[in-house]
């Protein structure tokens, strides 16, 4: 009784504006249920079927998790294609950004546009970036050969040959470095004055003053680049699509791009469905292990100060 009372209190403006909220928000919740959730709940589904679209999915258990993992060949190629990458362009894009960053936060005339410079093909649309670098690397025309030609340097093949194609593509992802390089810039910013000019006085020289002070102190903006760009290279796919297609002999095939082949080209949702699944287990739990050591070497200067 005392629950009805307290309702029946509720005046007409409190129920309008209850309504007027949740008819704003509905779209968003619609959106989150249909077009994600939704999807989510039915690839989960489909990853233990055989379902080939054009007819009706077949239940089949764990088979297809089953078949991944022991009889198809490419899939623990594009496994070690994928792995190779992130090995590879990740401290290379982590440590590159954060060295742009640490010149771009200098004092020099002119660095607003050296800044803005380094960060343009960071917003390149991606199937732009990869129509430029096959052009680029081309080895019969492409402008890095040409360059390479008249110094009187080795050409190279590229991305025709199986043994430089993943590194051309390693080569190509440190173009972006300018989305990395302002996140670190504005935690290079964030260190207070104060603590450069103690270490000086205590006679630091410029190292000791980046390895006390400044590493320390952006170790957060680090740990955010690290868990951002593990989730990006395990993601890796529109560069090894438009510009090899997996190739050469399978040396850029790409576990996403496998993905994508097994789902649209082949038509196995199921198969896809499963490799979906376990690229999101495997993915969390590295993002998981990265979160649980973060406690190691990420310094938050505001837990200390408590």
């Amino acid at each position: 009784m005392a629950a009805v009372a307290q309702r029946r209190r509720y005046s007409a403006t409190f129920w309008r504006d209850t309504i007027q909220g949740y008819l704003f928000i509905m779209p968003v919740v619609l959106g989150l249920l249909i077009f994600t959730i939704g999807p989510m709940i039915a690839s989960f589904y489909f990853s233990f079927t055989d379902y080939a679209v054009l007819r009706s999915p077949k239940f089949i258990g764990i088979d297809n998790y089953v078949h991944l993992l022991t009889t198809d060949r490419l899939f623990w190629k594009s496994v070690r294609v994928t792995i190779t990458f992130a090995v590879m362009s990740l401290p290379l894009g982590i440590t590159g950004s954060l060295l742009v960053a640490v010149l771009m936060n200098q004092k020099v005339k002119g660095i607003p546009f050296f800044r803005t410079c380094f960060y343009m093909p960071a917003i390149v649309p991606g199937v732009a970036s990869a129509v430029l670098w096959s052009w680029l690397l081309n080895p019969d025309y492409g402008l890095v050969n040409a360059v390479l030609f008249k110094l009187g340097l080795p050409t190279c093949r590229f991305l025709a040959e199986p043994e430089t194609a993943l590194p051309s593509l390693v080569l190509m992802s440190l173009w972006g470095l300018g989305g990395g390089m302002v996140i670190y810039l504005a935690g290079l910013q964030g260190i207070p004055e104060t603590l450069y000019e103690a270490g000086k006085i205590d006679g630091a020289n410029s190292w000791q003053l980046f390895w006390k002070i400044t590493i320390p102190l952006i170790t957060p903006t680090i740990f955010f680049n690290l868990v951002m760009g593990l989730i990006g290279t395990f993601q890796y796919f529109m560069p090894a699509y438009i510009m090899t297609g997996g190739g050469p002999l399978f040396a850029t095939y790409f576990y996403n791009l496998m993905l994508y082949e097994r789902a649209y080209k082949w038509m196995q949702m199921g198969v896809a469905s499963a490799m979906a699944w376990m690229l999101l287990v495997v993915v969390l739990l590295l993002t998981l292990l990265v979160f649980r050591s973060s406690t190691l070497w990420v310094y938050y200067e505001a837990e200390v100060k408590k």
